[in-house]
């Protein structure tokens, strides 16, 4: 029996065109606040820039994803070179993973700093280096998207030793595509691999979430909180993995409104954990012990919490049952 599908509009390129500048702005913002928390000696500086990164690491994601739909709209358009299209896409791609590695050093970072120690020098290092070459490549990112309809403000780089060596580390978006397919054992493999993922995320966010909420109230806090770095790791496996399959079948994805749904979730799932971390419903669930209630705002994120990843589990199940119900 056929799944009967409803299918959505969805207006790419503006909705690509909007989001696309959170990130080639945002980075900008990041990079100064992190080299102004050098001059000024200031731990929330700092630590603002690191909340900064990660938001951008985090919008990088809808905005890349969305592209995909913008191509398929500006390809249709005579006026407009393929090329350049693939050119824009190639510099999205190699943007994108400097700017999640980047996010994901912010996070080390914050969580060092949440747990009040200040962040390895190591990692210190890493976030500018790679947060200073996130932003050249999301500035080339934004000029090859801006060229594809202005063809007057093409780069006078074109063509030039400069614009070779770019193109030379920037993937090519159609041979990247069919390298996530060649083998199906490679899809398994990172299916697998996303699952694996999730249950590190779920199994730890989600066992303290419920405990904050009044379950396992024998259980103090503090020790579940420990286990919270292997759902970061988690999480971490299921962008990577998720973004590498997105990128072999970006079509099939950029169609389906359960995978579009799910985005959302997960980006509102986040938020909500950032919420718990950064203000005071951390620190004052830390003291909770056994047989202790969490307070109220904290319970209420939680609850949010579970609700959200709970969303992201049932709509990552109807993502092939709802294939192309976003109007292509």
């Amino acid at each position: 029996m056929a799944f009967p599908v409803r299918t959505f509009s969805m207006d790419f390129p503006h909705l690509h065109l909007l989001l696309n500048h959170f990130p080639i702005i945002g980075t900008m913002v990041g990079v100064g606040l992190f080299l102004i928390s050098f001059l000024v000696k200031t731990e929330e500086v700092g630590r603002s820039s690191l909340i900064v990164f990660v938001g951008m690491a985090l919008l990088t994601i809808p905005a890349f994803m969305t592209g995909v739909g913008a191509q398929e709209k500006m390809v249709a358009d005579p006026s407009v070179s393929n090329a350049l299209i693939q050119r824009h896409e190639g510099a999205a791609e190699l943007a994108v993973w400097f700017m999640e590695i980047t996010g994901a050093l912010a996070v080390l970072a914050l969580w060092q700093s949440a747990r009040r120690a200040s962040p390895a020098p190591w990692n210190t290092s890493a976030i500018l280096v790679f947060s200073l070459v996130t932003v050249g490549l999301m500035v080339r990112t934004g000029n090859t998207g801006g060229e594809i309809r202005h063809l007057e403000v093409r780069s006078a780089q074109e063509g030039t030793a400069a614009e070779a060596t770019m193109a030379y580390f920037e993937p090519s978006p159609a041979k990247f595509t069919r390298l996530m397919v060649v083998n199906k054992w490679w899809w398994a493999f990172m299916m697998d691999l996303h699952f694996v993922g999730l249950v590190l995320l779920i199994g730890t966010i989600g066992m303290l979430n419920l405990r904050v909420l009044g379950f396992g109230k024998q259980l103090p806090i503090a020790p579940l909180n420990k286990l919270v770095p292997w759902g970061i790791a988690g999480f971490g496996i299921n962008v990577l993995t998720g973004l590498l399959a997105f990128i072999g079948m970006p079509t099939f994805y950029t169609h389906d409104i359960a995978f579009v749904l799910k985005i959302g979730a997960i980006l509102l799932a986040v938020t909500t954990m950032g919420l718990f971390y950064l203000t005071s419903a951390f620190r004052d669930c830390e003291a909770v012990g056994p047989g202790e209630n969490a307070p109220l705002r904290a319970r209420f994120i939680a609850g949010t919490s579970l609700f959200l990843w709970f969303a992201v589990i049932v709509l990552g199940r109807y993502i092939q049952p709802l294939q192309d119900s976003i109007a292509r």
